[in-house]
């Protein structure tokens, strides 16, 4: 079992005797008969297998089936039943592939299968049509909200469809520190992503699960919509002046681009012509240049943090940050965050010597940033590994104190990794998103034509 230095020694339902050698992002590894994928990688200390199409954060290994929930880049294959003749059965219908988990008919007219899109869902794909009848060969989808859908089963006489359906939704929540809880903040709507302004009378967020922006006053008065479906958005940030918020979004089948919208709520504009994933908006004090990550992952060769002069919408890659997103600019202007490629290092940028050092973060991987107020302190989570929590890092001294622990905290399924967005209210306060969805089994009713 050379190379497998997380293998037991005895147990499970491999054959140790008889190894496997395969191949796993151009690498060579060995496995056992019986292995899973998963279970090979894992043996051979692969923690990290992919990264988030819509972030590029860090992706780890959950299950080992087809409905892998980190596995996110999926497309449905079709063979000849002697295996002869593979071939992708969808080429080009959505991109990035997120489409999985078919079963057929008990008559084998129709194919149904779900998605992995913004909001799960499911779709049927007839079989064969005939030449003379004027029926779409794509992929018909048959359900449409406020649920999410997985998981389908056709019944045994093909009448019904059986499905796995799920309400999201999250509450937003802050950490006591006094107490150790968390309390339901601004009423525990279903919310994350938050950021203030700067004069601290507005808070613009992402509502839950539609994905929309919105900005209200910090009570919760004077609410208003800023973007509406198909535009999934994320992570927006006030400009200092407190009348433009940039945040990042997609389309479904297209990749993260950083927008910027208006208080008001003007139709939102694409910050660049790129076609490169773009995340991670962040101002400059004056609010003259906005930095943002662009990756391309899984491998993050293409990785960098770049600067845009918002007067010319010049577009320059900040000094040593090729292989960085993540960027953070900290309140006084003096200082910029970023996170390797890999997840692995935590790097801080200053302006004034125009050099990158790597800060301490502990074990795991880093997650979102957050400076504090007063830009004395980074605060950052650390949801990957086998201790997840919440941190803080004072920049004088490198001091690294835990702020709380995640380890029984039940955290909201974001687009952005494995658990939910964590941020900073007023007063450095924690806020982050308590998972309080719902599952039931569904059972559909279908008149196949």
């Amino acid at each position: 079992m050379r190379g497998q230095r997380f293998r037991l020694a005895a147990g499970g339902r491999i054959d140790r005797a008889a190894p496997v050698r395969f191949r796993f992002d151009g690498r060579a590894y060995e496995g056992c008969a019986g292995d899973t994928l998963a279970s090979a990688l894992l043996a051979n200390g692969v923690h990290l297998v992919g990264r988030s199409f819509k972030y590029h954060r860090p992706r780890g290994i959950l299950s080992a089936g087809a409905e892998e929930p980190n596995a996110l880049i999926t497309s449905l294959w079709e063979a000849n039943a002697d295996g002869s003749d593979a071939h992708q059965l969808l080429p080009g219908w959505m991109t990035p592939h997120q489409d999985c988990c078919g079963k057929w008919t008990p008559d084998g007219g129709y194919f149904v299968f779900m998605t992995h899109e913004s909001s799960g869902n499911i779709y049927v794909l007839r079989d064969k049509v005939p030449f003379w009848k004027k029926a779409s060969p794509r992929p018909v989808r048959l359900t449409a909200g406020p649920l999410q859908f997985g998981e389908v089963l056709p019944s045994k006489d093909g009448k019904k469809l059986f499905v796995v359906g799920v309400q999201p939704r999250g509450e937003l929540v802050r950490f006591d520190a006094r107490s150790g809880d968390f309390i339901p903040y601004m009423g525990g709507i279903s919310a994350g992503d938050l950021d203030f302004s700067r004069d601290g009378k507005w808070v613009t967020y992402i509502q839950y699960p539609e994905s929309t922006l919105w900005r209200s006053r910090i009570d919760g008065t004077e609410r208003v919509q800023l973007t509406y479906a198909p535009l999934i958005a994320a992570l927006p940030h006030w400009s200092p002046d407190g009348l433009q918020i940039a945040f990042s979004a997609y389309a479904p089948g297209k990749t993260w681009q950083v927008y910027l919208t208006t208080k008001d709520g003007t139709p939102p504009e694409r910050l660049t012509k790129g076609d490169q994933p773009e995340t991670d908006p962040t101002w400059s004090p004056d609010g003259k240049t906005l930095a943002f990550g662009t990756n391309d992952p899984p491998t993050g060769e293409k990785a960098a943090i770049k600067l845009v002069h918002m007067q010319t919408r010049e577009i320059s890659i900040l000094p040593g940050a090729k292989g960085l997103f993540g960027s953070r600019w900290s309140p006084d202007g003096k200082y910029m965050l970023g996170i390797s490629s890999d997840n692995t290092k935590l790097m801080l940028y200053e302006f004034s010597t125009k050099t990158w050092r790597e800060l301490p973060h502990g074990p795991g991987f880093v997650g979102y940033l957050a400076w504090s107020a007063d830009g004395s302190s980074v605060y950052f989570d650390t949801l990957i590994n086998s201790e997840p929590g919440y941190f803080r890092l004072r920049l004088s001294d490198s001091r690294l104190e835990r702020v709380t622990t995640f380890q029984n905290f039940r955290m909201y399924p974001g687009p952005f990794g494995p658990g939910s967005w964590t941020g900073l209210g007023p007063g450095d306060v924690l806020l982050t998103v308590r998972d309080i969805s719902s599952q039931e089994i569904y059972a559909f009713d279908v008149e196949w034509p």
